[in-house]
């Protein structure tokens, strides 16, 4: 399997002292309305390949405000295995963790780890949104202000009020994965009640768009539906990937910002 095909599998499964300085930076960063999701939270999932049970991610907002270049950030956390049932076809033990400005919701450092088969991989960048640079392990590059990673960018999109989107209205975002930034894009579907393990939810449908490659065949192959409530939290995700296709569904969720209500 490839890295960008690995990557997305981490994805679905929805520091770094050399380059730290502990000076305010970022005086004039947009004030980004977050109504959505809080300190301690935590997510947990369970992942399907096709009909096989194969892998749990788990999701967590750290417990207190850290800091970035002396600004306070959501530290959030995303932790994808596979079962050691399923290790014995694709072993994966991939970690991520964005810092989310909390007035901003852009973020201001990301790193991973990735364990997958044979395949090592491990970066770490630090995004400087007023001079529209990232510093990197790497790489230096120039980006967009306000470029997300993937861990932070379900995050940002939970701060959207999809209660007045129109069904079809597209919100533009920019991606950095694997060294490459992305202008991309995500669509509102509309308001679909499916069926989980916490019982009926009633959710908002997006469909983000998709880098197509060796592992989508369309930009449209990924579905995700999030709770239709004052969080939005990812209730599923769906993709059809080339070998086949992966579900994502939760399983529990603790600390939620706001009551559950969405659940029927």
């Amino acid at each position: 399997m490839n890295t960008i095909k690995l990557t997305t599998l981490a994805f679905i499964l929805l520091v770094g002292s050399a380059y730290t300085n502990e000076t305010d930076q970022y005086d004039d960063l947009r004030k980004q309305s977050n109504e959505a999701f809080t300190y301690g939270e935590q997510l947990k999932y369970r992942v399907h390949y096709g009909w096989i049970n194969a892998a749990s991610v788990d999701v967590n907002v750290a417990e207190k405000p850290v800091k970035v270049n002396g600004r306070s950030t959501y530290q959030v956390s995303a932790y994808g295995k596979t079962f050691r049932s399923f290790d014995w076809a694709f072993r994966v033990r991939d970690h991520f963790i964005s810092y989310i400005d909390s007035q901003s919701v852009a973020p201001l450092k990301y790193w991973k780890k990735v364990e997958e088969d044979n395949y090592r991989d491990e970066d770490l960048v630090y995004y400087d949104h007023d001079k529209k640079k990232l510093k990197g392990k790497k790489k230096d590059m120039d980006m967009p202000a306000y470029l997300q990673d993937i861990v932070s960018s379900i995050f940002y999109a939970r701060t959207i009020d999809f209660q007045n989107a129109a069904t079809g209205q597209s919100f533009p975002i920019n991606i950095y994965l694997d060294q490459e930034i992305y202008d991309l894009k995500f669509k509102y579907i509309g308001k679909e009640t499916i069926k989980t393990d916490l019982g009926k939810i009633e959710c908002y449908k997006l469909r983000p768009q998709l880098v197509v490659d060796r592992v989508f065949k369309d930009e449209d192959d990924m579905t995700i539906w999030v709770s239709a409530d004052a969080n939005k939290i990812p209730v599923r995700i769906q993709a059809n990937i080339y070998v086949g296709s992966v579900k994502v569904d939760i399983t529990s969720t603790k600390g939620l910002k706001n009551a559950f209500s969405s659940k029927r």
